[in-house]
């Protein structure tokens, strides 16, 4: 499978040289659970074209330190794209903004939530089982809760009517929406970041973006597992379910 992954964000400059970029961090979440990966890294936030529909198989759309709401001139084109990719049964995956902007580009509404930052290990109620979850993953207990490492000030305040909540909590009500008018699926937590990059990030902002108090309360949350490599599986069995139901016969879809 080739996933087009957006780059739309890079981690803070002093963490570049030890750790991978998003994209590197993703498909290295992917690849175990997705036989002959290659990806395609299209690199938005540098002003790059966006792909044709035509050759895109599967994508997937980075975290980035900029909103939706932000006058970035490559916003709206990316709405338009994943629209359009909805339309062509192209299953996509949004990350942090990447579920943001995909809950945008659907009719629902993003902005900074009275809530303030969420950061660190955040722990979800999971709402419901999907076809494309089950999986022969041994890091799958099947718990009903998924713990997920974050860094966020936007939240979806009101969803798209397309979308169901995957998972949830009092903080973050839309922490994981799946749609069922285009196969597409997005969390707010990063399943991409270890531990040790999740607190790299808290460190680097601490006393500027966020507090001395808070960034001490999330470092000690990182304390406990994360489920990032379970969430991998779940992405990876949703591109391969939906790339089966594109390559079925009209017939067998509608049966």
């Amino acid at each position: 499978m080739e996933l087009t992954i957006f780059e739309t964000g890079r981690p803070p400059a002093l963490l570049a040289a030890d750790f991978p970029t998003y994209p590197e961090m993703l498909a290295n979440l992917l690849a175990p659970f997705i036989r002959d990966l290659t990806v395609k890294i299209v690199p938005v936030i540098d002003g790059a074209a966006l792909p044709s529909h035509a050759d895109t198989q599967a994508a997937l759309i980075t975290g980035s330190p900029v909103g939706v709401y932000d006058c970035v001139d490559w916003i709206d084109p990316l709405k338009s794209w994943i629209q359009a990719a909805g339309s062509l049964n192209i299953p996509q995956v949004g990350i942090c903004f990447g579920h943001q902007i995909i809950a945008e580009a659907f009719g629902g509404h993003v902005h900074k939530a009275p809530q303030g930052w969420g950061l660190g290990r955040h722990i979800y109620e999971i709402s419901g089982a999907e076809t494309w979850m089950l999986n022969d993953d041994p890091c799958d207990d099947g718990a009903n809760s998924l713990n997920l490492a974050v860094s966020h000030q936007d939240q979806i305040l009101i969803a798209p009517k397309s979308a169901r909540i995957l998972a949830k909590s009092d903080f973050t009500p839309f922490a994981a929406l799946v749609y069922d008018h285009a196969p597409a699926l997005s969390f707010q937590g990063h399943p991409e970041f270890c531990p040790r990059f999740a607190q790299a990030l808290i460190s680097s902002r601490r006393g500027t973006r966020f507090t001395e108090a808070l960034a001490d309360r999330a470092l000690e949350s990182l304390q406990h597992p994360l489920d990032g490599h379970r969430v991998g599986s779940w992405i990876a069995g949703f591109y391969q379910y939906n790339q089966s139901k594109r390559n079925q016969p009209l017939a067998d879809q509608a049966a």
